[in-house]
């Protein structure tokens, strides 16, 4: 069976649209088309039930899609560990990381491992932890940094960061004095959050709906020098990670009463190839980020 016809089917399949799906593999419309009716008549059965503007795939779509996504799975790992016989010195990794993490305690880390291992490339993928979870078993990632507390059985784990969320906001502000907060306070102010995804905005958004409160979010925004400017001058308050605020003569952070616990660990699928570049950087990230927790913090 040829495996680029599965790969463009499978494009189409999550896409759902020839124009955009042909865009997105960088061919024509018209060749995509005849890709896929050549694919029908290879395995002799309708694929795609073609609307005016989608492409819904049949029940027999549906089936061939779910077994094409492991074939082009494991023919990417042979393809993997066929490279690595060729030079065990090279490879490509395929990381995701949230952008907040990849800011604040990736760029040194990530340098010196590039120094030490000139030769393996790393492809950075931002998304929330929900998302990257997802990639994960999907394939398209090899490792990624997720929630720790809430594992999934079809992945491995590896424990990284330990820390706590708090509040975040200027050093005038009224609640800047406080000890502690409740969620219930922090969620009766003008908030500037994370987009839904992520995990320091879940945390508010599952209590204000448990709590059936209606939050005044001012500002969604992933970008955190965005989102501490816009705290900075009162737009409103936000969560974060106290290490984030360092060095910010303005701003300080208050810890939530309950504490809010923040885990984060390197996760990859259990039955997918994990080449020795990914192993090097899991024990380089390893040895060098559970170092993070004994740093001091100061708000």
């Amino acid at each position: 069976m040829n495996l680029k016809r599965l790969e463009y089917f499978c494009q189409l399949a999550v896409i759902g649209n020839f124009t955009r799906a042909a865009n997105k593999i960088g061919i024509a419309q018209p060749a995509l088309t005849i890709t896929i009716q050549k694919l029908e008549k290879e395995v002799g059965l309708k694929l795609i039930n073609r609307a005016e503007k989608n492409a819904i795939l049949t029940a027999e779509g549906q089936v061939l899609f779910k077994l094409a996504t492991q074939l082009l799975s494991q023919a990417k790992q042979v393809e993997l560990e066929l490279e690595e016989l060729k030079d065990l010195e090279r490879g490509t990794i395929r990381f995701g990381v949230s952008a907040m993490m990849g800011s604040y305690y990736f760029p040194k880390v990530l340098t010196d491992f590039k120094q030490e291992y000139p030769n393996i490339k790393i492809h950075l993928v931002d998304q929330g932890t929900a998302a990257l979870e997802k990639m994960l078993l999907n394939g398209e990632l090899d490792i990624a940094l997720v929630r720790g507390d809430l594992e999934n059985p079809q992945l491995r784990y590896t424990e990284l960061i330990d820390e706590e969320i708090v509040a975040g906001m200027v050093k005038t502000h009224p609640l800047a004095m406080e000890k502690t907060l409740s969620l219930a306070q922090f969620c009766q102010q003008p908030l500037v959050l994370f987009h839904e995804g992520y995990f320091l905005r879940e945390v508010v958004s599952q209590y204000a709906k448990k709590s059936h409160v209606e939050l005044d979010i001012r500002m969604e925004t992933n970008l955190i020098e965005l989102q501490k400017s816009l705290v900075r001058n009162e737009v409103g308050i936000t969560t974060c990670l106290s290490r984030i605020l360092e060095g910010d003569p303005q701003m300080t952070s208050v810890p939530f009463e309950p504490k809010v616990a923040f885990k984060l660990s390197l996760a990859w699928k259990k039955n997918h190839y994990l080449s020795k570049a990914s192993k090097a950087f899991i024990n380089y990230l390893s040895s060098t980020l559970n170092k993070v927790n004994d740093l001091p913090t100061r708000s």
